[in-house]
This record gives structure tokens, sequence and C-alpha cells, in this order.
């Protein structure tokens, strides 16, 4: 279960009946559940389109349509569906919740099944599309994915054979008759099982569902698909241009049988495939009951001597029911017609039958005792392995770190498989908190381990959000789990209404789970146009502003306009403002005053060159040739710049 990511849903409780209790799988379109269903007091799965797809009509049509086409498929292995509805305005599904994992999951684990295990899981498989068959549906996405392996009767899915297996997701299917594309024209299926005529044409029936069967027997058999590539389109072309190959090409040992059914269902002419799932399941069951038949005879004749005549073969049949399920154990759904009636099992052994008792009297009794023998010895060997041989105890790997578990793993064998991480507020990251199993329990030699590996204390960086409209930026914010919070709002002249200004902490801080993020909203523009006021004198300025409902602060400074100029304002010309916001204003002192300097005694013209190199207008007396006796303004006096200065001269 995916529980790295907190989901809101979790803890809610559906139309007063399903409560969610954790997250399965989430998938491009929808998210599925486990829930309880309070009223019947059973687990179900919930399955959930996500918001975006709520605006997509076609794609909710196309979900709703699945609650009723999965409801006309009552078949024990298809997964049900109970219910369906709307909760927030997204629809939902009720569905069987399945005890086991997918068939992807056990590939993943065991790369590869060995024949019986494929063709078990095979006839189960096409009886649930033979079911959608028969009533006009393809399913169009048959895939490990989509298989679910429940736990068998008597417990666990060690034993594949006595598994019980279930299809799942007919929500992409379509009446035969209908159209074989989707809304947009795009090719729905996954292109490592697509069928040719699903990649030239767009075309669908009964033969695809057929294909993408045989191609799943082909990854049960060898561990791979026939086609991979880089890009999907490539694979699904290859589909078209090459057949499939043998899958004793791949494993060798593989009986041709196997060979064979691969390649009449994996056909790329339709035409060449069986009609159907059904007519497919009857091959199966053909080839299983001759593959479980051949190799127990095969495996008895070798313990015996070279020239020893078979003595009464239906003697074998117990050792045939005893390993491979014999047609007649199968449940009636799995069943050829011929088999309810006594089927090829009987036909086979009739020739047999009516061998002549005396022609092996001799020898009888030696094939006898050696088959016992040999299956005596095979159960007391096979019991000594599986209940000790094969079994040792799980090492002790919790507290120790990534490098150490890998190191020891793969000095006792042993496969590790990391789970999701989870976070500890006092063990330091990737050192182990758990394992499964737990140390000294039974694991089978080479078995797998699987680790939980601490992801340190739980930090989140606080994300930037400024920028954004304040829904968006609760949805950063809580999506990693910090506590939103929006502060007082501000007036801004540059950021729109409704859109974030600053947070508090600032982005890139790091808070634990919980804690709260503050935001400063923009409320947008302030209500008060600040008019210009720069070149009026300050009293028609503070006029001005103190009628708008504005405070007006004023600092003087030395300037070359005259007093009492307004010389620069902030904020400027078109800002806006609060009532009785304060308004700055630089107010002129006019120019700075010049200090006379003592010219007595200097030479006139000389004299009267300083002041004009002062900013002041020299006026010289009737004589201008001699020295200055006088001077007016006297020296040291302050007057404004361009005043005259009168000099007497003699």
């Amino acid at each position: 279960m995916d529980t790295t990511v907190a989901d809101t849903l979790i803890g809610t409780t559906i139309d007063g009946r399903y409560r969610i209790t954790g997250r399965v799988a989430r998938g491009g379109m929808a998210t599925v559940y486990t829930a309880v269903d309070d009223r019947l007091e059973r687990t179900v799965a919930l399955k959930i389109i996500h918001p975006s797809q709520a605006t997509n009509v076609h794609f909710v049509d196309r979900f709703t349509d699945e609650a009723k086409t999965i409801a006309r498929l009552t078949h024990p292995n298809v997964v049900a569906v109970y219910d369906q509805g709307r909760h927030q305005g997204l629809p939902y599904l009720v569905m069987e919740y399945v005890q086991g994992r997918t068939l992807r999951d056990l590939l993943n684990q065991r790369r590869r099944l060995n024949p019986v295990e494929a063709l078990a899981i095979l006839e189960q498989m096409l009886a649930a599309i033979a079911a959608a068959h028969r009533a006009g549906l393809v399913h169009r996405d048959v895939k490990p994915e989509n298989v679910l392996v429940a736990e068998a009767p008597s417990g666990g899915i060690a034993n594949l054979v006595d598994s019980v297996v279930k299809v799942a997701d007919f929500g992409l299917a379509r009446a035969v008759e209908a159209s074989t594309t989707d809304d947009t024209g795009q090719l729905m299926a996954t292109v490592a099982y697509v069928a040719p005529e699903l990649v030239t044409d767009g075309h669908a029936d009964a033969r695809t569902d057929v294909y993408s069967a045989g191609i799943v027997l082909f990854e049960m058999l060898t561990g791979r698909v026939p086609y991979d590539g880089d890009v999907p389109v490539e694979v699904a072309w290859q589909h078209v241009d090459n057949d499939v190959p043998a899958p004793s090409s791949l494993v060798k040992g593989l009986p041709n049988v196997l060979d064979d059914l691969v390649a009449r269902a994996t056909r790329r002419d339709p035409g060449a495939r069986p009609t159907d799932a059904g007519a497919l399941l009857a091959e199966v069951q053909v080839v299983r009951d001759d593959l479980g038949a051949a190799n127990v005879e095969t495996a008895l004749l070798r313990q015996v001597p070279a020239r020893a005549p078979l003595a009464d073969p239906t003697a074998l049949v117990p050792a045939v029911t005893s390993v491979f399920p014999a047609a007649t154990d199968r449940p009636t759904w799995a069943r050829l017609p011929e088999q309810n009636k006594g089927g090829r099992g009987q036909r086979r052994s009739a020739p047999l039958a009516e061998a002549p008792a005396g022609r092996f009297d001799d020898r009888r009794r030696i094939f006898i005792v050696a088959a016992v023998a040999l299956m005596v010895l095979t159960i007391l060997g096979s019991t000594w392995y599986v209940t000790l041989g094969r079994y040792t105890e799980a090492p002790q790997f919790v507290n120790m770190t990534r490098t150490q578990v890998e190191q020891e793993a793969r000095a006792k064998g042993f496969a590790l498989v990391f789970g999701d991480g989870r976070y500890d507020e006092n063990v330091p990251k990737d050192v182990v908190l758990a394992q499964d199993p737990p140390a000294a329990e039974r694991i089978v030699n080479g078995g797998q381990i699987t680790l939980t590996l601490s992801l340190g204390p739980e930090r989140h960086p606080v994300p930037d959000v400024v920028g954004l409209e304040v829904a968006a930026a609760r949805g950063e914010i809580e999506n990693i789990k910090l506590s939103f919070q929006e502060g007082t709002g501000e007036y801004s002249d540059t950021v729109p209404q409704g859109v974030v200004i600053s947070t508090n902490p600032k982005a890139g801080q790091t808070l634990k789970p919980g804690e709260t993020v503050t935001v400063v909203v923009s409320k947008g523009k302030a209500p008060i146009t600040v008019p210009p006021v720069v070149g009026r004198t300050i009293d028609e300025a503070r006029n001005v502003l103190q009628g708008l409902g504005l405070t007006v602060v004023e600092q003087y400074k030395d300037s070359t306009q005259p007093a009492n100029t307004v010389i620069a304002q902030s904020p400027g010309p078109g800002a806006g403002a609060e009532r009785d916001d304060e308004i700055k204003l630089e107010v002129s002192k006019g120019p700075p005053l010049v200090k006379v300097p003592d010219l007595t005694n200097q030479p006139c013209a000389q004299a009267a060159q300083t002041l004009t190199n002062l900013g002041l207008t020299p006026k010289v007396g009737i004589i201008q040739t001699g020295s200055v006796r006088a001077q007016l303004p006297p020296a040291n006096t302050e007057v404004a710049p361009k005043s005259e200065v009168v000099l007497s001269c003699l």
C-alpha cells in the first residue's frame, strides 16, 4: 500500500457507508482504495476518478459505464462490482476486494513460471475473458497488471495451481459491434500486448484479446515480453511486422506443444487465431492435459529398466492425478463439454486397459514395486525438503545501514527488496527500521527479504508560492503536510488581488509536518490614487494631499529650485494608497548661500574674477584700476547666488 504521501480521503466515509482505510494504487485516471462497507461489514475496493478528469464528460461517461459493463459479467474469475455513486462530484465504483497480488507482482518476484503454473493461470484468465466474449464484450487491455492472483483455499499463493485468478478492469471494454477507438482516437491498449489490428486500423474484437492472452502466456513462460524498445510506437509496430518467437528459443527445454499454443494465439492475421477466448481455453486445456500426462509418464519410465515392458499402464493413473489435477477436478466453469462427460482422459487410457493381462504378468510386480518405491522416496525427500531442507533463519537486519545489509545479504545469498521508506525522528536515513520476514523466522534458502529503510526526520522545505493564486498556494503547502494560514492582506500596485505577495517562513526553509506557513495575499491596488505634486509649492501640495485623507511628511533639502518648492514625492504619482497613508515630500530650501570673501587690497580686476567664480555678480565703481579699498556687502556676509557685490577701487 502506498502511504508515502498523505491522502485526505483516507479515513473519510463515502455516502455514510464506505469508510476508506488505505490506498492500494494510483493510476493515470483514477485511484483505488480499500474501504470497509459499514453496512455489510466487509472489505471492498473503492475506485474514484481524479479531479483532473471530472471535467472530461466522455471519460466520466466511460467510467460510469464500467459499472454497468462489469455488472453484466457474473463469473467467479471476474472482479465483481457492488455499487456506484459520486463523492464531491467525482464518480466512484465499489468493487470486490481481492486478497493477493497481481500477476505482474508475481513475475517481478519469480521472473517466470513453470508451464503447469502458467497454464493453470491462463485457464482461469481465459474463462473470465470468455464470459465477456459471450456477453458481446472485448476487454482490450489484457496484461499481467489486470490479472489478480488471490490466495489459494489452502492459504497463501505459493501453490499457483490452486490459486484463484480474477481479471480486472473491464472498464475499457466495448461491445463487439461498437467503435474500437476511444473518444480521442488514441490506441486503448498497452503496447507490449497490443494486437497488430489495433495498431494498423484500430479494430478490436474477441481475437484481439486472444492475441494479448498469448503474449501474457509468452511472458509467463520466458520472463519477458517478445518486443521492447525506447519508443512505444516502435514496440507496437513490431507486433505488426514480426511473428512472436517460440518460447523455447529463449528457455531451453520447453515442450514444443507450448510453442505451438503461443504461435496459434499470436498469429498476426486475426483469422488464423482461435475465434475467441473460449476457443483458446479449449486448446489450453487439451495442452495442459497432454503436458501433465507426458511429464509424469516420462519421469516414472526413466526409473524402470530399459527392457522392462509395461504391466497394466492404468497403474500410472494415481501418480498423474496426484501431480497434475485431472480434467474432472476442475471447477465446472473451466471444463470442456467432453470433460463433463468423461473426457479425453478416459479415451486415452482405454486402449491400454484392453491390453492382454497375461502379456506382462512376469514383470508386473517389478514395475509396481519400482513405482511405489520411487513414489515413497519422492514423498519422503519432498517432505523433508519442503518442511526442513530448503529453509533457514532470516538474519537480523534491523538497525543496520543499507550498505551493511547489502553486503551481508550478498554473502548469505538472500535477495533484498526495499519497500517504501518511512520517516523517523530518531533513526538516521538509510538505516533499516523493519524487515519481512522478521529475524530468526523461517525463510527459504536464497529467499527474498523486504526491508523498510528510514528516511530520517521528516522535514519539508517551504515551497515558493509567491506569485500563485491563494488556492494554488494552499494546495502546494498542504500537499507536503504543512499547515496553511492566510495572514493579513496587503494592497499592492504590482501584484493582482488574490495572489501571494510573501510567505512566513520564506521559501526554502525546512519545517516539520504540521508546522504553519503564513501567506500574505494581495488585496489589489489601494483605493486612493496618489496625485502628482512635484513642482508645486509645499502649501499647494499639502492642501491637495490632505484633502484626499493622506498624511504629508516633509523633508527639506538644498536645491537649485526656489525655496518651498516640492522636488520629489514617495509614493509616486498613480500609486495606490489608503486613507491616512504617509506621502513623503522633499521640499527645496532654495539654493545654498555664498559667503562673500575679503577682497580688500586685491587688484580690482582680480577681485571681480573671484566673485564671478563664486557665482556672484561683481559691480566695480567709476575707477576700475588699482586695488580694492572697500566692498559691499562686507567680507564673510552670506548672500544668495548671483547676488551683487560692489567694489570701490583706487
